[in-house]
């Protein structure tokens, strides 16, 4: 029954023995981070108007993104793991959006008064 176990976690890539890449996977990630370099550099060049931030950070989430999944091997991890990784994100992307909402609140123009002076 144990051999049974091993052999089950052996097929399903759960066991102890490392996930083993081809190196032709590593070198198409590579090119991809390459291009999305020089994609970072060609959209700094541009003018977007109000979505220089938007190009940027889609830039950069992809590109971090393949690092997490193929050179941290996370697409090949346990599912917890991957769990773990997809909560980090979630809890990332609720702080930067609080930060966005707290940038751009409609209430606030820009200066900031001590609370027991108001302007008549």
């Amino acid at each position: 029954m144990v051999s049974q176990a091993r052999a089950s976690e052996h097929e399903h890539g759960h066991g102890s023995a490392p996930h083993v890449v081809p190196i032709a996977t590593y070198l198409l990630v590579f090119g991809a981070l390459m291009l999305g370099t020089y994609g970072t550099v060609w959209a700094a060049g541009k003018d977007f108007g109000a979505f220089n931030t938007v190009v940027a950070l889609g830039i950069a989430v992809t590109k971090a993104t393949l690092v997490i999944l193929f050179f941290m091997h996370v697409k090949y991890s346990p599912r917890l793991t991957q769990l773990w990784v997809v909560a980090a994100f979630a809890f990332l992307a609720l702080l930067v959006l609080g930060i966005v909402n707290d940038y751009y609140s409609p209430s606030l123009d820009g200066h900031i008064r001590p609370a027991h002076l108001t302007r008549e």
